[in-house]
């Protein structure tokens, strides 16, 4: 082998750790002067600085879960986003943002007066977009302890979440999922063992949490009980900043909402959703058809 010819490289007196001078003293017939105290000091290799130190974020923490059969799990706002419904999703993101900007909105309650009116096909549609393909940090809270459906309906395995955390003071950044390709954060329901569903939703704890919550995400939708049902969603709006009312076309009874919205409170309710309405699709394909002919 080709020996190089390259000059061997000194040691330099910026090498990190260096702490005393570079060349050995010269021997004593050598009429080279010893190096004075000064200059012995300017051989030392000078303190490097340490990089910053960038903590982590606590989101960090959050497994990660794929969302694999979003038909199923009745995503519009993914798999038709130019359907009627994904578009009245994306105008009900448009008013939120409008409200945000003037009244600080952050974090939503989204609750109906019975069972089965989709508030938690609106609340997983809602999050998604206004998630805004990851532009925006979206938590997506399961608050119905008493008969989660909400993780089921995205297919997520069952897991420790908000029980855990209200009732033993689990970690709830350990807590949370990142749901794929919806690009939000969810905090399931989890499991209660010693407490009531409606004794944890009501706790003290659970406002310190929603309020711990807040610094990490530009908007968290709450999932809750319906309100004739059960009075978790009432509790839980107190730490909300307000109410999405879920109402299904022809089935909610008009008095019914009327009672739920009047025991959460009127002027917390920031709209009423109607969802199943009929004839939205109708109206659209109109609308297509012209748009189509006036291209």
């Amino acid at each position: 082998m080709k020996k190089s010819s390259r000059v061997p490289m000194k040691p330099s007196g910026s090498f990190l750790g260096l702490v005393g001078p570079v060349a050995a003293p010269p021997p004593p017939d050598d009429p080279t002067p010893a190096p004075t105290p000064a200059a012995e000091e300017s051989l030392v290799a000078p303190p490097a600085e340490l990089p910053a130190v960038v903590p982590l974020s606590p989101l960090d923490r959050a497994s990660q879960e794929t969302v694999s059969n979003l038909e199923a799990s009745r995503l519009i706002v993914l798999t038709d986003p130019r359907s009627p419904h994904a578009d009245r999703i994306r105008y009900l993101r448009m008013h939120l943002r409008s409200l945000a900007k003037s009244g600080g909105l952050r974090t939503i309650v989204v609750t109906s007066a019975q069972p089965k009116d989709g508030k938690s096909t609106i609340s997983s549609n809602l999050a998604t977009s206004l998630a805004e393909h990851g532009k925006r940090r979206v938590l997506l809270v399961e608050a119905d302890l008493h008969q989660p459906s909400l993780a089921q309906g995205l297919m997520i395995p069952q897991r420790p979440g908000l029980s855990e955390c209200l009732e033993a003071g689990a970690d709830p950044f350990e807590m949370l999922i990142r749901l794929e390709p919806l690009e939000i954060f969810l905090l399931p329901a989890g499991k209660p063992r010693d407490h009531s569903p409606s004794d944890l939703i009501q706790s003290e704890a659970c406002g310190r949490l929603i309020e711990k919550l807040k610094a990490h995400f530009d908007w968290i939708v709450i999932d809750t009980p319906p309100v004739e049902a059960l009075s978790d969603s009432i509790a839980i709006s107190r730490h909300a900043d307000g109410v999405l009312f879920v109402v299904r076309a022809d089935e909610t009874p008009r008095r019914s909402v009327s009672h739920a919205i009047d025991q959460i409170g009127r002027s917390r309710v920031l709209g009423v959703v109607l969802n199943a309405a009929e004839g939205l699709g109708n109206l659209y394909s109109k609308y297509g058809r012209y748009y189509g002919e006036r291209r």
